[in-house]
């Protein structure tokens, strides 16, 4: 039997910790549903409680980044990826990202709201005023699509303005 001397190395863990979720859903309209509830679930369970305008703001913007991955850019037998991020200390920054497998479709968001007659053409508006950043850029290790984030800091005041107009 040995003895282990007490260690004294430093932790190797950065000092800022965060929550993730991750998971893959079917690129259909209920996979889009069960991403948006199980995000709102996440958000829940971290500390943005159901029913506050951050929970709010942020489940919307995971529901139109998944639609849009949905509508935009499916191919056919191939899933769409979602990734949720919180930062903890303090609980600040969420980072979401969805990413498809369709490449060549980008993102454009309209240069003006549609008229009343259209029942599509909003949802990168949305994500443009209620997020405080988002983009898009390939996804990692050379696979095939892109990823769609956006950033929303929980003190965002504009937030409340945005989704009382809706």
């Amino acid at each position: 039997m040995t003895n282990n001397p007490t260690s004294t190395a430093h932790p190797t863990q950065p000092t800022t910790s965060a929550h993730h979720f991750e998971m893959r859903f079917t690129s259909t309209p209920r996979g889009a549903r069960l991403a948006r509830r199980l995000c709102a679930e996440r958000l829940h369970a971290w500390g943005l409680p159901y029913g506050t305008e951050e929970h709010d703001a942020v489940t919307l913007l995971v529901a139109e980044l998944s639609a849009n991955a949905v509508h935009h850019g499916r191919v056919p037998g191939r899933d769409f990826l979602v990734r949720l991020t919180v930062l903890v200390q303090p609980l600040s920054t969420v980072r979401i990202e969805v990413a498809d497998t369709r490449g060549e479709r980008l993102p454009e968001p309209a240069e003006h709201f549609p008229g009343p007659d259209r029942t599509d053409g909003r949802g990168l508006l949305l994500v443009a005023a209620l997020a405080d950043r988002w983009g898009w850029g390939p996804r990692l290790c050379a696979a095939p699509g892109k990823v769609v984030w956006a950033e929303y800091d929980r003190r965002n005041l504009d937030a409340q303005t945005v989704l009382g107009q809706m």
